[in-house]
């Protein structure tokens, strides 16, 4: 019986880390000239970094449950247990016998993953409309997800990557691509949609650039 892990919350937060979270605009000093017409600060948003939170786990969620629909669609008896101490999904197939049916449950989860993000990326937005903490976090998960798969954790043992090479005629490479590749276009969509304005980049207040996700509204 074939096993993967899903404990890779923590994992995908890492690779995020990794990227460098970006810290909020710093206010602009204004002179005394100015002092008559003094800048409006933004208002923030209540629980912010809470629903950004929520929404990169609700991404991850999105990913298991794709693994568990998948398994059951294909006739498998997806069951939870340990390996090696980690939480696992087994799939309840084997690939040995039916490698197309373990295809179809290991790539499930970052397929569900990279439809989420396309829908909302694609959805038909009020003009003007600044996208909120949530749904931010939900493309946050989605690109930290890949972004795990194809870099930390692309040759583990359970790894989805690892998996699908092994029941296809892809590589790990050919694998790595194809969703990276799909990610990067999610990355340019992202920065050039005014939607999610800062969502990568944030000058602070002496004028340099940072680099990362903000956790807190501009």
């Amino acid at each position: 019986m074939l096993t993967r892990s899903i404990s890779r919350i923590a994992c995908t937060a890492g690779t995020l880390v990794m990227l460098g979270v970006a810290s909020p605009k710093s206010s602009a000093q204004t002179s005394a000239a100015d002092s008559s017409h003094p800048s409006v600060a933004p208002v923030p948003q209540p629980h912010y970094k809470l629903r950004f939170a929520l929404g990169f786990v609700a991404s991850i969620l999105a990913h298991e449950s794709g693994h568990v629909i998948a398994s059951y669609a294909v006739g498998g008896h997806p069951s939870f247990g340990f390996n090696k101490w980690r939480p696992t999904i087994y799939s309840g197939i084997d690939s040995r016998i039916e490698p197309h049916k373990q295809f179809i449950f290991s790539s499930a989860g970052l397929n569900v993953q990279t439809l989420l993000d396309e829908a909302l990326l694609d959805w038909p937005h009020a003009r003007g409309s600044i996208a909120g903490p949530f749904e931010r976090g939900l493309l946050a998960g989605g690109i930290g997800t890949v972004l795990f798969y194809i870099s930390l954790g692309r040759s583990a043992n359970v790894s989805d990557v690892t998996f699908m090479a092994r029941t296809s005629s892809l590589s790990k490479t050919q694998i790595s691509l194809i969703y990276g590749g799909i990610a990067a276009l999610h990355v340019v969509r992202i920065h050039f949609k005014d939607r999610y304005a800062h969502f990568f980049t944030v000058p602070d207040g002496s004028g340099h650039l940072r680099v990362g996700m903000s956790l807190a509204p501009d």
